[in-house]
């Protein structure tokens, strides 16, 4: 760090990836410096990294590093997460965030009390140490290593055990107080009261005093504060009525003891925490669900013998065996048998699957009859079953943008409090019935006890861990809480027509030869120059040209051409394959052959023209099935009120025959995949929330645009990788789902966040005696004398008992989430 003009500037360091002259570090460089905040910047092509100063009041890294990233460059940042042990509050959340903010290198944090998991991303000179210790230096406790879902489930279940533990004996030390406060009065009551009480205030209570010693040492205040204050208030009154009881003896003070009031208060409230830790526990069922899908053991052919072998041991290219009942240990494709695959843990598809060899399989998933052997092509972290449960875990920390107010009102709430609380006794103190000061100190008390920041900090992240989580059990992956907020306002959705709204498994249907040449010569011709492309028309013509055993002949000069075909040498022929878009672009005639080509778009089928040295050698025509339940998929969406557009590359006739099938009018035709995220943009423009749904693959593009990218796809990592939300099991009906179940989710964030605002700003009141206004003169009824006294004055216990039903109200509100069944 450094100062100059009396800001204070940090001098950082952030490598960039995507520089391919000088000129683009010098353009770096000249926009670093347009950004206010940043006093010097040094961009190096060579070493690939800029060195800045800028003023952390004024800017931001995540606004450093974003405006790099916009500049069409790629600035290297480390994501990592860890678990913190220890916050009890929205409060505690907003310091650990603040602490993790101030070290400097970190871009941006996201902290979740209902996990307890921090997620950190931070540039390569920082030190994941240095981040943990700035936490623990605020009081937390932090995993020396990066939790495994497993770890974080071992250490959740040792801090419940440790909570019921101090619940019971807690619990009977304050009840025995309670009984013994009702008891006719005999000589040594009143210590024997203090010392039951004692216990319970220092040793069950000592959580409290640490969480807000704590807070205080960082001049700021949580609900251990709240907590730690309010009960101390009653029991050292009581400590000084029991030693001095010849000094309370006024108008405004009387003896009275109050140690049943400081345990039951430390009782109740470890109760709410025993309840909530052990609903917030099952709000993450369904990742821990996920992890113990994973196979232990593995069955591999290993010197011609058949090993027993932990799962993790198991390599790529290993040969597995599988017989009917078992689960598939890790990802690969069949060499050997065939068989039925129940793979509804990953897809949320309960119709098994037959897999033949060549066919892919999923690491868990079951196989139900048959059994054969497989190659491993994914092990370890790098399965679909792995990738998932981090997807998840990522999803489940992150923040949803709905949280923003929540943590804002949490960083004042505490402070807020406590000022209400002074308020209130010196009121009470001043103007309150005889004895003042008595009932001054029991409102005092009763504000704080009964504020509760919990309840604020617990009502997103419960409900997005328990949404992301059902949504992966149907298969739907959603990538962060941002993405499951949004998708219930999409009023429109754009469908790709390869792979998405079809199986993308092109089969040749008709072959037409315009010259002397056989079908067979024009097949083989075009396999041989498709046999360097990946585009699935192109390898949906090789596979029809091997099924015919046809030979491929040597090619030269192979070139691609992006939307409209390819192009090579054959035979010392120019060979040209492609879209009618091509043909014309080249010049070349159809020779009247353009009817015949009418007829097949028709008939909603893909036409692949091919000219030998400028002259049209024949057409191959290419069908495509629609997928199962598409025409229902769509029809749902459409009950929705959602509009829904289709996109291809295909030109008008065979385009719109496809869309007829399916029950979409409006279609989009002609559409270059680099021209399609053009599109969405237009429908952005035009005020509508666009869902993009594509494979990833050519349309990755367009999934980015999107408001939401939504990517078919069985695990496969571009999938994944591209998409807001993934559908594993790759039927567009998961759209529909993930709509709802983001419906659902918001309406219970919602719920939540209302319930924790309304018990806030309407209890707090009564815990300050607003009541006294309408039972001034003493008349509350004598049912109502335990809960409001004489002059309607909050019981303290009651107090305690309504904050810890708060907390547990907004996580059971979540839990429900888990018995919605999706649409």
């Amino acid at each position: 760090m450094s100062e100059t003009t009396g800001k204070r500037l940090i001098k950082t360091v952030i490598r960039i990836n995507g520089m391919s002259c000088a000129n683009c570090a010098a353009n770096i460089e000249k926009n670093l410096l347009k950004l206010p905040g940043i006093y010097q910047a040094a961009v190096n092509f060579a070493s690939e990294k800029a060195v800045l100063e800028y003023a952390p009041e004024e800017i931001r890294l995540s606004a450093i590093i974003e405006a790099i990233t916009e500049l069409g460059f790629k600035p290297v940042t480390l994501k990592s997460s860890f678990t913190v042990s220890g916050m009890s509050c929205a409060s505690c959340v907003g310091r650990v965030e603040k602490v993790i903010m101030n070290v400097p290198g970190v871009v941006s944090t996201s902290v979740n009390l209902a996990n307890g998991q921090a997620a950190v991303s931070y540039l390569e000179d920082v030190q994941l140490s240095t981040i943990k210790q700035a936490v623990r230096d605020a009081g937390f406790e932090v995993s020396a290593e990066t939790a495994a879902p497993e770890d974080v489930s071992d250490t959740a279940n040792r801090e419940i055990k440790k909570l019921r533990t101090m619940l019971i004996a807690a619990a009977i030390l304050g009840v025995a107080v309670l009984i013994l406060g009702f008891m006719p009065s005999f000589t040594g009551k009143a210590y024997l009261l203090w010392a039951l009480a004692t216990p319970v205030q220092f040793w069950a209570g000592l959580r409290f005093y640490k969480g807000a010693w704590s807070a205080l040492k960082h001049k700021t205040a949580d609900m251990n504060t709240l907590v730690a204050v309010g009960t101390s208030a009653a029991y050292f009154y009581s400590v000084a009525a029991v030693l001095m009881p010849s000094a309370f003896i006024s108008g405004v003070i009387e003896p009275n003891l109050y140690f049943d009031t400081s345990s039951i208060i430390i009782v109740l409230i470890l109760l709410g925490r025993f309840l909530e830790a052990s609903a917030k526990g099952q709000t993450s069922a369904a990742i821990k669900k996920l992890i113990g899908l994973k196979p232990k053991i593995a069955s591999v052919i290993r010197d011609g013998q058949e090993q027993h072998i932990p799962v993790d041991d198991v390599t790529i290219g290993d040969i597995i065996v599988v017989r009917p009942g078992e689960s598939i240990p890790v990802d690969g494709i069949i060499r050997d048998g065939y068989s039925t695959i129940d793979e509804s843990i990953i897809t949320g598809e309960s119709i098994p699957v037959d897999k033949k060899t060549g066919d892919e399989v999923i690491g868990a998933s079951i196989n139900r009859t048959g059994s054969f052997r497989f190659e491993a092509t994914r092990v370890g972290d790098n399965t679909t079953l792995s990738r998932i449960v981090k997807l998840v875990e990522q999803a489940q920390g992150s923040k949803a943008p709905i949280q923003r107010l929540a943590d804002i009102i949490a960083a004042y709430f505490v402070p807020i409090v406590i000022s209400i609380a002074i308020i209130t006794f010196i009121i009470w103190h001043f103007a309150g019935p005889s004895p003042s000061l008595t009932y001054a100190i029991l409102n005092f008390v009763a504000v704080l006890i009964i504020a509760c920041p919990c309840a604020l900090g617990l009502a997103t992240p419960t409900a997005i861990i328990v949404g992301t989580g059902k949504g992966a059990e149907n298969g739907i992956l959603i990538r962060d809480a941002e993405t499951l907020e949004k998708a219930h306002k999409v009023n429109s959705v754009l469908l790709d027509k390869t792979g998405t709204l079809t199986l993308g498994q092109p089969k040749v249907t008709e072959i037409i030869i315009t010259n002397n040449m056989t079908k067979d010569e024009v097949l083989q011709l075009a396999a041989s120059v498709e046999s360097g492309s990946e585009h699935p028309l192109g390898q949906a013509i090789v596979y029809e040209s091997k099924q015919k055993e046809l030979e491929m002949l040597p090619v030269s000069g192979f070139n691609a051409i992006p939307g409209h075909g390819v192009e090579a040498m054959v035979d010392k022929k120019q060979i040209l394959i492609g879209n009618l878009r091509l043909m014309k672009d080249k010049n070349i005639s159809l020779d009247g052959e353009e009817e015949q080509a009418h007829i097949l778009w028709e008939k909603g089928k893909t036409v692949m023209f091919m000219a030998i040295d400028g002259s049209l050698g024949g057409m191959i025509a290419l069908s495509d099935t629609i997928k199962p339940g598409t025409a229902e998929a769509v029809k749902r969406l459409q009950g929705m009120g959602i509009d829904i557009t289709m996109i291809t590359g295909d030109n008008r006739r065979a385009a719109e025959a496809i869309a007829r099938q399916v029950g979409i009018e409006d279609v989009l035709y002609e559409i270059l995949p680099e021209h399609k995220s053009d599109e969405v943009r237009k429908l952005q423009q035009a005020g509508k929330i666009v869902a993009m749904v594509g494979d990833g693959i050519n349309d990755a593009p367009a999934l980015a645009q999107a408001d939401i990218g939504i990517a078919i796809g069985t695990g496969t990592d571009i999938a994944m990788e591209t998409g807001d939300i993934t559908l594993m099991s790759g039927e567009l009906k998961g759209i529909a789902g993930a709509i709802d179940l983001s419906k659902r989710t918001m309406r219970t964030i919602r719920q939540n966040l209302f319930w924790a605002f309304a018990y806030n700003v309407l209890l707090i009141p009564v815990a300050a005696g607003i009541l006294y206004l309408f039972f001034s003169g003493g008349t509350v009824p004598s049912g109502l004398h335990f809960a409001l006294g004489e002059y309607g004055f909050l019981n303290p216990i009651l107090a305690a008992a309504a904050m810890a039903l708060s907390s547990l109200t907004v996580v059971s509100n979540s839990l429900r989430l888990k018995n919605y069944r999706l649409k």
